[in-house]
C-alpha cells in the first residue's frame, strides 16, 4: 500500500494528476483547500491538495454492474489496514494520514447533524445548527435532539424560546463540577499536569494566589508551598520563583522521586497546601508521560491530580489527551485560556461524554484574578446564538455559584 499526496489549482486537473501517477487503484480519503505557487511567500493562489492510498490489489470487474457501483469510504475500515500496515508512531506519513482521517470523520458527523430530512422540525433544526455552531459533538448534539423528541410534542416544539431554554438547563445539567475533598490529612497535596503551552505555571501560580494570598470563598489565607519537577523548559524554574517570591510563597525544584518525597515529608506538619508543578508532554509521548508518572507517584495515593487543557482545543484532541492521561487517576479537568475561544461545546461534550468534572477556569494571564472556580453558569453564558435568561439559570445552579475574584 502507497501513501501519497497531490496539489493543483483546481479539483479536476488534482484528479487528473492522481489518476495519471497512481491509476484507477488510487483511493482518495482527504480534500483541502490550500495555497499554492507564488514566489517567497508572494502571489500564492487558491490550489487543491488530495491525500489517499494506493491499494496494490488490482481492480476486479464484476459481471453484475451494480457491483461496479462505488460504495461509500468506510473510515474505520480504512483506519484498520493503515495500522495494518505500519505502527503510526514508527512513520510520521501514516500520523498525518490518520489524522487527516479523524478530521474527515468529524467534518462527516458535522454534516450528518446539518442534513434536513424533510420530517423534522424546523425549530428542531435551528437547536441542532446552534449546537454544531457552538463545537458540540455528534454525540452531544444527537443525545440533545432524541430527548428533544421524547420530552417535546410537535405542540410545544413551536415555542422556540421555550425550547432553547430548556436545552441550556440541560446542557447546564450535563456539566458536573468538582468537590473539594473534606480531609484533615495535611499537607493537602494538588497535582497539575497536562500538554505543553497550556499554561500549567501560571495556573499554579493562580492557585497559590487565590488559597495562600486570597483565601478561597472568604476564608483565611492557607499556608501554601509549590514545588516544581520542570527543570527542562527554559526558564521555567525562574517563571515560577518569580510569582514565588510576588506573593511571598516558598518555591522547591526536584527532579527524582526521592526529591519529591522528601520534600513533601518536610511540609508536613508545617503547610496546608502544596501545588506540584509538571513537565509540559504530549500525550502521544507514553514513555516521557510514565517517567513522570513514576515521579509523581511519591505524593502519595492521597494526592488530587488536575488535568489542565485549553478552552480551544479540538474535540478530538481533548478526547485523546483525557485518554493518554487517564494513568495519572486526574480527578478533574481545569479549563486554561477561556477567553482565546468563543465556543464552549468542544469541552462540554468532551467532559459529558467521558464523565469528568471541571474545577476551575482561568480566563487571561494576570495572576490571581483570572481564575475562578468551575460553574456551570460559567460556560452557559460563553454560548454563542442562545438566547441565555441569566437569572434563571443562576437560580437553577445556585449550587455552583461562581467565585470571581
Amino acid at each position: 500500500m502507497e501513501y501519497f499526496t497531490e496539489q493543483a489549482p483546481t479539483h479536476a486537473e488534482c484528479i487528473r494528476k492522481i489518476k495519471e501517477k497512481y491509476g484507477d487503484n488510487a483511493k482518495i480519503l482527504m480534500r483541502k483547500t490550500v495555497r499554492i505557487g507564488g514566489f517567497l511567500g508572494l502571489f500564492t493562489r487558491d490550489g487543491v491538495e488530495m491525500t489517499g492510498i494506493v491499494s496494490n490489489e488490482p481492480l476486479r470487474y464484476a459481471t453484475d454492474p451494480l457491483k461496479n457501483v462505488r460504495k461509500p469510504l468506510d473510515l474505520e475500515e480504512e483506519k484498520r489496514k493503515i495500522l495494518a500496515v505500519a505502527n503510526p508512531k514508527m512513520d510520521p506519513t501514516l500520523q498525518t494520514v490518520l489524522q487527516e482521517v479523524r478530521s474527515l470523520k468529524e467534518k462527516l458527523e458535522s454534516t450528518q447533524i446539518q442534513s434536513k430530512p424533510a420530517d423534522e422540525h424546523p425549530n428542531l433544526l435551528k437547536i441542532s445548527e446552534l449546537l454544531y455552531s457552538n463545537d458540540f459533538s455528534h454525540n452531544y448534539t444527537l443525545s440533545i435532539q432524541n430527548r428533544i423528541k421524547r420530552d417535546f410534542s410537535l405542540e410545544a416544539l413551536e415555542d422556540f424560546d421555550a425550547l432553547q431554554s430548556q436545552v441550556v438547563e440541560w446542557i447546564g445539567e450535563s456539566i458536573n463540577v468538582y468537590q473539594e475533598p473534606n480531609s484533615n490529612t495535611k499537607p493537602r497535596v494538588l497535582i497539575l499536569v497536562g500538554p505543553t503551552g497550556v499554561g500549567k505555571t501560571t495556573t499554579i501560580a493562580k492557585l497559590a494566589a487565590l488559597y495562600g494570598v486570597v483565601g478561597m470563598n472568604g476564608l483565611n489565607p492557607l499556608s501554601v508551598r509549590m514545588i516544581t519537577i520542570d527543570n527542562y523548559r527554559i526558564a521555567a524554574k525562574q517563571q515560577i520563583e518569580t510569582y514565588g517570591n510576588i506573593m511571598q510563597i516558598p518555591v522547591s525544584c526536584v527532579e527524582t522521586y526521592e526529591d519529591l518525597r522528601k520534600t513533601i515529608a518536610m511540609y508536613a506538619q508545617e503547610v496546608d497546601l502544596v501545588l506540584v508543578d509538571t513537565i509540559g508532554k504530549s500525550p502521544r509521548d507514553a514513555v516521557k508521560l510514565a517517567e513522570m508518572k513514576e515521579i509523581l507517584n511519591a505524593c502519595g495515593s492521597t494526592a488530587e491530580v488536575h488535568l489542565a487543557m485549553a478552552a480551544s482545543t479540538k474535540f478530538s484532541d481533548i478526547k485523546e489527551i483525557m485518554q493518554q492521561y487517564e494513568p495519572f487517576n486526574y480527578r478533574s479537568i481545569i479549563v486554561t485560556k477561556l477567553d482565546e475561544t468563543t465556543r464552549v461545546g468542544n469541552m462540554i461534550s468532551a467532559l459529558a461524554e467521558r464523565g469528568k468534572t471541571v474545577s476551575f477556569i482561568t480566563n487571561g494571564q494576570k495572576v490571581p484574578q483570572d481564575i475562578e472556580r468551575a460553574t456551570a453558569v460559567r460556560f452557559l453564558i460563553n454560548l454563542e446564538g442562545f438566547r441565555i435568561n441569566r437569572q434563571k439559570i443562576e437560580e437553577k445552579f445556585a449550587y455552583a455559584t461562581r467565585d470571581v475574584l
